[in-house]
C-alpha cells in the first residue's frame, strides 16, 4: 500500500478513508476513556478479549486510536534509526517527526504507528502483531498521563486495604514475581512493569498500565497459582535446571490476571503509599528491610526511574527531557521509600508488604 501525506492529520485521514475502522471498543483506564476503532472484526475481538476487564460503554473519549489491517505500507520519509538499547545489537525501530506528530516503524514486523495530539493509528499486519497494537494503546495512555505532569516509573504495583505500593528493583530483582506473590495473598493488581505517578493532596497517586504480566518459568513454578501455566512436558526439564539458570531463562508466559486469580483483581488506579525497591541478591544472607530517605539514597532511584522512549511525544516542550534524579527524589519524598536488601526471600518480602498494606506499619 502506498500512502502519501506530509502531516499526521493527512496520513491518518487517508488511512481511515482507505481502510475504514468500523468496529469500535471503549476502554476505561483509571478514569481515562479510550476509543479504539479496528478495521476487522477479528482484531476487534482480540483487543476486546485482552482488555476485557477495562471494556466500558461509550462516552466522550479522551484518546482515540484506530488500527488498520494491511500487508505492507510504503512511506516516503527519511526515517532515523533508533540506537539499540545497551547490550543489544539488532535495530528494531525507526522514526520520523512530523509537524504535528511522529511515525514509528517496526522493522521486524512492518508495523507503522502514527501519533500526536489528536487521532492516532496503527497500520500493517495488526492481527499478527496484536501485542504491538496493545502496547501502542497503552503508550497513548502513558503519554496522556505524563503530559498531565506525571512521572514514569519502572515498577509493578498492587493495592490492598486501600493502600497501594509500587515495587521496583534493579535488573532481574523480581518485582513482577513479588507482585504475583502478593496477588496470591489477596491483593489487587495495578501494573506489571510501568506506573505513572502524580501528586495528589498530601501524597501520591499511581496509575497502572493495562498489560498482562509476562513471566519466566521460575516465577511460574514457584507460585501455586501460576504453576499450571507451564506445559507438563516442560515442567520436569525446567525443575531439573540449576536455580540461577531457571530464573534467567528467556522463555515467557502470559499470566492472565483474571484466569489465574479470578475476575475483578485488576485496577489501574491507586494511592501510592510506598515504593519498595528490591536491592537484594541470591545468596545475600538474611533479608533486611529499612525505611530510607530518597534524598539520602539517590543510588536506589535509578531502579525506579524510566526513560520515556520513542512513543512519548510531549505536549509541553519543557518535558522533552526526562525528569532528573533530584526531581524523582523530591516526588518520592511524598511517600515511604522502603529498601529490601540482603538475600532474596519472596515469601518473607510478600508477608512484610502485605502487613504494611494492612496496618500501615513496617516491620
Amino acid at each position: 500500500m502506498k500512502l502519501t501525506g506530509n502531516t499526521r492529520e493527512e496520513l491518518v485521514g487517508r488511512i481511515r478513508n482507505d481502510i475504514p475502522a468500523t468496529h469500535t471498543l471503549f476502554l476505561d483506564f483509571g478514569g481515562c476513556l479510550i476509543r479504539v476503532d479496528s478495521s476487522t472484526a477479528a482484531l476487534h475481538e482480540a483487543l476486546a478479549d485482552y482488555f476485557k476487564e477495562f471494556v466500558t460503554t461509550s462516552g466522550a473519549a479522551m484518546i482515540t486510536v484506530s488500527a488498520h489491517e494491511c500487508h505492507t505500507l510504503a512511506l516516503d520519509f527519511d526515517f532515523s534509526v533508533k540506537t539499540p538499547d545497551p547490550g543489544k545489537t539488532k535495530i528494531k525501530e525507526e522514526w520520523v517527526d512530523l509537524a504535528d506528530g511522529r511515525i514509528v516503524r517496526k522493522r521486524l514486523t512492518g508495523m507503522h504507528f502514527i501519533f500526536g495530539q489528536g487521532e492516532n493509528c496503527a497500520i500493517g499486519p495488526c492481527l499478527d502483531n496484536s501485542n504491538q497494537v496493545i502496547n501502542f494503546i497503552n503508550n497513548r495512555f502513558i503519554e496522556w498521563k505524563l503530559n498531565m505532569g506525571g512521572f514514569l516509573g519502572h515498577a509493578a504495583g498492587v493495592i490492598h486495604n486501600e493502600r497501594g505500593i509500587s515495587l521496583a528493583g534493579f535488573s532481574g530483582a523480581g518485582k513482577s514475581t513479588l507482585a504475583l506473590h502478593l496477588m496470591s495473598k489477596g491483593t489487587t493488581f495495578v501494573s506489571n512493569d510501568r506506573i505513572m505517578v502524580e501528586e495528589s493532596g498530601e501524597g501520591l497517586t499511581m496509575f497502572g498500565v493495562a498489560k498482562q504480566p509476562r513471566i519466566n518459568p521460575g516465577t511460574a513454578l514457584n507460585n501455586p497459582d501460576l504453576s499450571r501455566i507451564v506445559e507438563s512436558e516442560l515442567r520436569e526439564e525446567f525443575l531439573a535446571m540449576p536455580t540461577e539458570d531457571l530464573w534467567q531463562l528467556e522463555h515467557k508466559y502470559d499470566a492472565l490476571i483474571d484466569e489465574c486469580y479470578g475476575p475483578g483483581r485488576f485496577s489501574l488506579k491507586s494511592t501510592m503509599d510506598a515504593l519498595v525497591i528490591l536491592n537484594w541478591k541470591r545468596e545475600g544472607g538474611d533479608m533486611r528491610v529499612a525505611l530510607v530517605d530518597p534524598h539520602d539514597r539517590e543510588d536506589l532511584l535509578p531502579a525506579f526511574m524510566k526513560g520515556t522512549g520513542l512513543f512519548y511525544l510531549p505536549q509541553n516542550p519543557d518535558r522533552r527531557e526526562d525528569p532528573g534524579i533530584e526531581a524523582y527524589a523530591d516526588m518520592l519524598s511524598r511517600t515511604n521509600l522502603i529498601e529490601i536488601s540482603g538475600g532474596v526471600d519472596f515469601e518473607k518480602a510478600a508477608d512484610i508488604c502485605l502487613k504494611y498494606m494492612e496496618t500501615g506499619i513496617l516491620s
